[in-house]
């Protein structure tokens, strides 16, 4: 069965961006690099609500365009880039205007249970709100990963809601990163 992931950078008061959807207060570092770069070589599917993929989508909007790609030559290996479906939850949306989505509209609790079933590497669930909330409570969520800002905000978007019952973790990992951050990763402690 595929695990999933839940996590990514937060203030030290558990919110993954501001009361405006900041996100200024980031530090990205090398080692995060390196953290990132290792968590995604195991992950071919995300998952994301709503919300977040709208953030996402004006993010990308917002950023420069690359200028064209450089000329290969017979000496430059291409990169590959992993393939990673993303699958957005919603309710609202009636299209997704991107061949990288796919919209989905139905229950997400069945439809992530039969995902996991599926053969496939790590799925990365992505963003807070109430698609974490979801799958936390139904269950379905295996790690939760988070690198700690040292950092107050006091309000703003909150990494957990309200599960409806206790999730009890384990910690796997626990470091400290470069900008006084701390990187900690826990498993799911499963009670049935």
């Amino acid at each position: 069965m595929r695990k999933i992931t839940y996590g990514g950078a937060v203030s030290l008061d558990g919110f993954l961006a501001g009361p405006n959807e900041e996100i200024d207060w980031l530090h990205f570092s090398k080692d995060v690099q390196e953290v990132m770069k290792e968590y995604w070589k195991d992950v071919d599917a995300v998952l994301m609500g709503r919300k977040t993929y709208e953030f996402a989508a004006a993010q990308h909007r917002g950023a420069k365009k690359p200028k064209s790609p450089p000329k290969k030559d017979s000496k430059t290996k291409e990169r590959k880039v992993p393939v990673v479906h993303t699958y957005v939850f919603s309710r609202t949306l009636k299209e997704i205007d991107d061949p990288n989505y796919e919209l989905v509209r139905e229950h997400a609790v069945q439809f992530v249970r039969d995902l996991k079933q599926r053969p496939g590497k790590e799925i990365c669930l992505m963003g807070g709100g109430e698609l974490a909330q979801t799958l936390i409570g139904a269950d379905l969520v295996d790690e939760v990963g988070l690198n700690i800002h040292p950092i107050l905000l006091g309000s703003g978007i909150p990494t957990f809601r309200d599960p409806r019952h206790r999730v009890k973790l384990t910690l796997k990992e626990c470091r400290q990163m470069d900008g006084g951050c701390i990187l900690a990763k826990y498993q799911v402690v499963r009670t049935k």
